[in-house]
């Protein structure tokens, strides 16, 4: 750990995972915070949840934050061409129950398919092989339908994992570990129980007593939440949540995920559903991530990207206290003791030859928005708040932030070369309001 919080904010800190392990009557809970990249603090309460080892190594059941590694599969596929997000399962699946739903809409939950398997409960029962779980389910218990709205399904992660598998020519478990883990250096982190592991519990609720869970293989449901981590490897992972990774998914790529699809309350929080990925309302405006639950643990990694910090939680109980809840409370705790520090203003480098002649005033109708530059990027502000901001990239001007995220920028210029107009996705912008020389300004501002 090259960097680390204050004893006193350590302190606070401790102080939010001990009152969660007392109110919550979670055998043990281990949490972090990362900063800039790094984790910066570890902290645990609560009996040892293995004996003799360090808290900080011990594995845990992350239970749906799986469903994460599964959407980042599925994010690398289509960022690769293999495939897009509007195919319906069935292009790999074949004629299969549910498969005629898009990509989109499974790792969005707006499916509308049934949030459960058929048969046994999965989370506490020996997985089936695809074919098998495949050979239960015909399509006809969907609970809405398709775009309907929010409707978690963990069946559906099933079928974004298979699709993985066939794609890649690997099972789910070796795409995930060759694409994703390794990649990061998550060596802690496995498909079953590897090493020091803590024994999943739920409590009695008269008796006070624990009760073993079991730690089933979940077979073809694995891609829904099979996986155990350390605390470590989850701020590992953390970490790339908040800034990318150039051999896993950048950080344009990740904000593409969180951009909420539908929503839903979760544990009493708000939270809205992006392509595999939960955003929760808090921190320096939304936190990104995933919580996690499987029968004897609880979970949860969330990142402000805007502060670059995040937080991850681990415990060995199947309930008592919310593990998103518990995240929050880090990260506003360290927010308030040590806030985080904007980026240092950098000059510019100058304008990039693709961009000369566009810094300055422009308007949307007769409503002024200042193009200038910002870094690498050109940023245009309205009343000094930025809207959107667009990089060079292969010769093209590209949105990325903003409403504009992922459309170009196109300069058109006059015979001479001066700019006359600048068109984005049909929003006229020039440096006259209402110039009668350019097409009719679409859109909004």
């Amino acid at each position: 750990m090259t960097a680390s919080v204050s004893d006193s904010t350590g302190r606070r800190l401790l102080g939010r995972l001990a009152n969660a392990q007392s109110t919550g009557k979670l055998p043990s809970v281990v949490g972090g915070v990362v900063r800039d990249g790094e984790p910066v603090w570890f902290g645990t309460y609560g009996g040892p949840a293995v004996d003799g080892h360090d808290p900080f190594d011990v594995q845990y059941r992350i239970g749906s934050i799986t469903k994460t590694m599964t959407a980042v599969l599925i994010l690398q596929l289509e960022r690769d061409g293999r495939l897009t997000l509007d195919d319906p399962a069935s292009t790999l699946l074949g004629d299969v129950g549910y498969a005629d739903r898009s990509l989109r809409d499974l790792l969005a939950h707006s499916s509308g398919m049934q949030s459960e398997p058929a048969g046994s409960w999965w989370e506490r029962s020996a997985g089936l092989s695809f074919d098998e779980l495949a050979a239960l389910h015909d399509g006809s218990g969907a609970a809405f339908a398709a775009n309907d709205r929010f409707h978690y399904s963990n069946l559906g992660y099933a079928l974004l994992g298979e699709v993985a598998a066939r794609l890649l020519g690997c099972t789910w478990w070796e795409a995930v570990l060759q694409r994703v883990l390794t990649p990061l250096g998550m060596g802690r982190t496995s498909y079953l129980p590897e090493g020091a592991a803590a024994q999943g519990q739920s409590v009695h609720p008269y008796d006070g007593t624990l009760v073993p869970e079991p730690a089933t293989d979940t077979g073809a449901m694995a891609p829904a939440g099979q996986v155990w981590a350390t605390i470590q490897d989850l701020a590992t992972y953390a970490a790339f949540l908040g800034q990318g990774h150039p051999d896993v998914l950048t950080i344009e790529e990740l904000d593409r995920a969180y951009v909420p699809q539908s929503s839903t309350p979760e544990d009493g929080l708000r939270s809205v559903h992006g392509l595999g990925f939960q955003v929760f309302a808090g921190g320096s405006g939304t936190l990104a991530g995933h919580t996690g639950s499987m029968p004897g643990f609880l979970a949860t990694v969330l990142v402000d990207r805007k502060r670059r910090t995040g937080g991850v939680v681990l415990a060995n109980a199947t309930a008592g206290y919310s593990p998103a809840a518990i995240v929050i409370e880090l990260l506003d705790e360290l927010e308030r003791w040590e806030p985080a520090l904007p980026e240092p203003w950098r000059p510019s480098a100058g304008v990039p030859p693709e961009l000369a002649g566009v810094p300055g005033v422009w308007h949307w109708g007769n409503t002024p928005f200042v193009f200038a530059m910002e870094g690498t990027r050109l940023t245009a502000r309205r009343n000094g708040m930025a809207a959107y901001s667009f990089e060079v990239r292969d010769g093209r001007v590209l949105g990325v932030t903003g409403y504009h995220a992922g459309e170009e920028l196109k300069i058109v210029r006059r015979a001479d070369g001066t700019v006359g107009h600048l068109d984005i996705a049909t929003f006229i912008y020039t440096r006259t309001p209402y110039d009668p020389e350019a097409p009719i300004p679409g859109g909004l501002p």
